[in-house]
């Protein structure tokens, strides 16, 4: 059996102000490391045997903290990195729906038939992070392994290994630095946890107290 703890990374300013993302590279935000901090807290006492991450900082930052109290080293996937937006990326939501009215529509009813414009699709994701995900199960037989991503990476394998459909996508919630538990045995995929931050709340907030 594989086990796969996956994570999304900690808040970012642009998640706060609603600018879209994408691959641009931000960074987490003050908040964001502390929930990276309390994720890696939350993490602590379960085994972990190797960590992989989207390169993209913030999701490598938010799995860092976490592989550091394993003793482990980061290992970078490009197949995990967050969606291309393309020429969204960077750009107020509010901004989007007033000057792609129609692709905006149909991104918050029917994700699936969008091609952002510049960018990927959600097929063009599934398909490299589904590759990921089955080398993964294939190589790692007996392991506990850290997967660290993005909301829309996250919302989409789950969707896909599950037999959801990636039309399903907006019924999939991932919060900021939250767990997911997967485990793959003898062929068959298995949702264990789903989007688990209890660890956020009264470690934050200890945090927070003491000025961290």
């Amino acid at each position: 059996m594989v086990r796969i703890i996956l994570i999304r990374h900690g808040e970012t300013t642009w998640n706060t102000e609603g600018r879209y993302q994408g691959q641009e590279d931000t960074p987490l935000s003050e908040r964001g490391i502390r929930q990276g901090m309390a994720c890696a807290e939350g993490l602590k006492d379960i085994h972990i045997d190797r960590a992989i991450s989207s390169p993209l900082s913030r999701s490598y930052e938010t799995c860092r903290m976490a592989a550091e109290k394993h003793g482990l080293v980061v290992e970078k996937d490009e197949r995990l990195t967050e969606i291309s937006h393309g020429l969204w990326e960077g750009i107020h939501a509010d901004e989007i729906e007033a000057r792609y009215p129609e692709s905006f529509y149909l991104w918050h009813t029917h994700p699936e038939r969008v091609q952002m414009p510049e960018g990927e699709c959600l097929e063009d994701v599934r398909k490299r992070v589904r590759a990921a995900f089955d080398e993964y199960a294939e190589k790692y037989d007996g392991e506990t392994v850290l997967v660290a991503a993005h909301d829309a990476v996250n919302k989409v394998i789950i969707c896909d290994l599950f037999g959801m459909g990636i039309g399903r996508f907006w019924q999939i919630k991932q919060d900021n630095a939250c767990i997911n538990v997967l485990e793959y045995d003898k062929g068959i995929w298995r949702l264990v946890t789903m989007n688990s931050t209890p660890h956020l709340g009264y470690l934050i907030s200890g945090m927070e107290q003491k000025g961290l």
